[in-house]
Order: C-alpha cells, then structure tokens, then sequence
C-alpha cells in the first residue's frame, strides 16, 4: 500500500506543479490530492500511536464584535487584557496547566458585570483562539483550535466567518473555483493546504457569483499557516472587510 501511495503523490505533485502557474484552480486541486495520499503514506509507514503534546497551552483573544466596545479581558478572575477594540488580536498568552478556565468580558474598566462568561478547557501543546463574535445584544465566545502544523516548504490557509449580519458565503479564488462552500456565520473552515504562492480571493453569496467581498492578494510563504476572518456588517457600520492572519 505504502508504493501505491507513493505513486499516487508523485503524479498529484507533478500535475499540481505543471498547474501552478496555468491554472491556480487545477493547481489547488491536484495539490490537495498530492497532500491526500502523503497522508496515507505516513499513517502507513508509521503505525505507533503519538505520544502525548508536551507544553504549555497557549491561547490568543480576538475581538470581533461589531458594536461592542472596547472590553477588559479576565482568566479565572484576573485580569490579563486591557482595552482590547474591535479587531484587535492579542499574542499568544501562555497558561500555567492544562484544564478548565474561565474567561470573563468586561466593558474596559469596570467589574460591576461581566458582558459574557464561558468555560474552556485547555489542552498541554496546543494554540487556541478565543474570539469574541457577534453584536453585544447576543455575544458569544467561539473556542478555536489552532492547528499550526504544517508540512515543510507549504502552506495553509482557513476562512472565518465572523459577520454577523452578512449572509452564507462562497471564498473564491478570484473569477475562479470555490475553496470553501456555504460558510455560516461563526463557521470555522477546515485549513485548505497550499503550496506557497500569492493568490488572490473573494467572498460570493452562497451558490452564485455575486461579489460580497474582495480580499487583497494574499502571499502564503512556506511554513506558515493563515487564518482569514470576515469581520464588520454587511449592512452598516463599521463595513464588512477581512483581516488576516498569520502564524
């Protein structure tokens, strides 16, 4: 099994390599078949189960509600953000121990009332994202692991849906082939696996090609993982816009 796998990455990396420039589409494809079957040559040439993640848990707070404003930000009643605005991403914070913590959102400067209180449970060696989504008449708190492994030489990139009046999208490679199909608000795509290359995107309404929103070209460089988050209203403001990030 592990020479048929091996055969089929060869011709998906050949045709994927023959595409990038012709054709980004077909390049996307292929590359994602090439990545399919290196998979199963590595789940066949190693059978030992993983051993455990070793390190501390890390976690970063991003701020994307619309209408909220700035926010104080607790971890099991200490504070440890101050004045975090809309849009803004904290570094990565690393925790004491794995397991259970609460955060509390506070309006900046006040503990009279916590905006929003939610419990999470923390893992040894992994990266997550807690992103504060939604207007503040109905905050929620999404909990998003943050996969950051990435084959050497490649790339990754995933689409966050965090407007919350905007409707269903299509992300697409711009007048080309859908990536990632009827993404709802507070969705979270799987990571799509690229070879490095700057590509240029949009956001469709689900299922047609009208245009809700036009992403800059984004360059991928190698060994890096790209979250993209659609943040703002489609109808108000602050507008609709992406923001991009990078790890």
């Amino acid at each position: 099994m592990y020479d048929k796998y091996s055969r089929k990455a060869a011709m998906y990396d050949l045709l994927a390599n023959y595409y990038k420039y012709l054709n980004p589409q077909l390049h996307i494809m292929y590359y994602q078949k090439h990545l399919k079957y290196m998979n199963k040559m590595m789940m066949t040439a190693n059978r030992t189960q993983e051993e455990p993640k070793t390190g501390e848990p890390m976690v970063r707070i991003f701020h994307a509600s619309p209408d909220a404003s700035s926010v104080d930000i607790y971890l099991n009643g200490k504070r440890i953000i101050r004045n975090l605005t809309f849009k803004q991403e904290t570094d990565y914070l690393p925790l004491p121990d794995a397991g259970k913590y609460r955060i509390d959102i506070y309006p900046a400067g006040k503990t009279d009332k916590p905006v929003l209180t939610e419990t999470f449970t923390f893992n040894n060696g992994h990266k997550y994202t807690v992103a504060a989504a939604g207007k503040l008449d109905n905050l929620d708190l999404l909990f998003i692991y943050d996969n950051q492994e990435v084959p050497p030489g490649e790339t990754k990139v995933r689409f966050i849906h965090l407007s919350p009046d905007a409707p269903v999208v299509d992300v697409a490679v711009k007048n080309g082939d859908v990536i990632f199909s009827d993404v709802t608000f507070k969705e979270v795509t799987d990571y799509l696996p690229l070879s490095p290359m700057t590509v240029s995107l949009e956001a469709r309404l689900a299922g047609t090609n009208k245009v809700v929103l036009e992403l800059p070209p984004i360059r991928l460089r190698p060994n890096r993982s790209y979250t993209i988050y659609a943040v703002g209203l489609a109808n108000g403001k602050p507008p609709l816009e992406a923001l991009i990030a990078q790890y």
